[in-house]
């Protein structure tokens, strides 16, 4: 009896550390929308329900135009109320003045979906069907492709709570998430930039960009942020991630080739720095600027190694304000970056 219930009790003991083990490994693995991803030159991921939580951004009334109204009612999905997670994929394209122009994108989204109600939307926009591993893959024209252009987006629902798209030119991208999405029992699958990558993402961060995150800045070969060219290549890699802390702290790292190409642009970057914080002195007292002055006082950029680091902290007065919508939200025919 005594046997019995020693053994009785290391059965016990052994399921408590596997399910201890289990669970510590699911959180150091990366998102799931994240891992569903194809192989990509970036990925950047977001968890909006903090976000939502924290400044109750789906209780603005948004001005929407009737094509996205129209998509509201005949799906039921309001994306500041349902959008939950998202994950975004950047594709270079070897082409910038092509349809998709330099940066192409597959994403995924997860939230409440009616499944039912957005697959018939779907069908009733789509230009071309195709059934792919059991799942319908809808083909929609975008933009110019509307008017005869050459720019689709491919459109299907991975799970009841789960949406796929891409508006690459070929399939391989949406057939890879649908395949990814039948082997995503794995806590550590994904593509190759997330698995080397991933673990340099802070942990509990609510939202994260890993590689070439610049892409879409990028002009003329370096990135440029509302017309202002910053001292950065526009494949430089980086890791940047935002993390609550009553405030939302800031982290981006560069990471480049040698040290002291990492000093190189700390410096520049420093330099940049003083020449923001000079012109936001002459605005002060704006009140409308306050938030953002105490943005900027905030940030600090050090070099460690090979790393260039800019750190800081958003207030989340700001974060209100970013969060707020501006203008109607784009409706899947006209979701995709130009």
């Amino acid at each position: 009896m005594r046997k019995r219930t020693r053994y009785s009790l290391l059965l016990m003991l052994a399921l408590v550390v596997a399910l201890a083990v289990a669970v510590y490994l699911r959180q150091k693995a990366p998102p799931e929308v994240a891992r569903l991803l194809p192989e990509s030159d970036a990925i950047i991921y977001a968890n909006l329900k903090p976000l939502r939580l924290a400044t109750h951004f789906d209780k603005t009334v948004v001005k929407r135009s009737p094509e996205f109204q129209q998509f509201i009612d005949a799906t039921g999905i309001v994306p500041e109320r349902d959008l939950d997670e998202m994950a975004f994929a950047l594709h270079r394209m070897d082409n910038p003045r092509g349809p998709n122009g330099p940066v192409a994108y597959s994403e995924v989204f997860s939230g409440r979906v009616d499944g039912d109600r957005l697959g018939r939307y779907l069908d009733s926009i789509a230009t071309a069907r195709e059934t792919y591993a059991g799942h319908v893959i809808y083909t929609i024209p975008v933009g110019e492709a509307a008017a005869g252009g050459g720019r689709q987006l491919r459109v299907t629902q991975l799970g009841y709570d789960t949406v796929a798209a891409s508006n690459m030119p070929t399939t391989e991208q949406i057939h890879s998430m649908l395949d990814r999405y039948r082997a995503a029992a794995s806590p550590f699958s994904g593509s190759s930039l997330l698995s080397a990558r991933y673990s340099d993402v802070p942990l509990l961060s609510s939202a994260w960009g890993i590689g070439h995150v610049g892409l879409p800045f990028s002009e003329n070969g370096h990135i440029t942020v509302l017309g202002l060219q910053l001292p950065l290549q526009e494949d430089s890699t980086f890791i940047a991630s935002l993390q609550y802390r009553g405030t939302v702290r800031l982290r981006i790292e560069e990471i480049a080739p040698t040290e002291a190409d990492a000093a190189k642009s700390a410096e520049m970057l420093s330099t940049l720095l003083g020449v923001f914080r000079s012109i936001q002195r002459v605005q002060r007292g704006v009140p409308a600027e306050a938030a953002m002055e105490q943005a900027i006082d905030s940030l600090k950029i050090e070099q460690h190694k090979d790393r260039a680091i800019l750190t800081g902290n958003i207030p989340m007065t700001l974060v209100k304000q970013l969060a707020t919508p501006a203008a109607e939200l784009p409706s899947p025919r006209d979701a995709q970056p130009h």
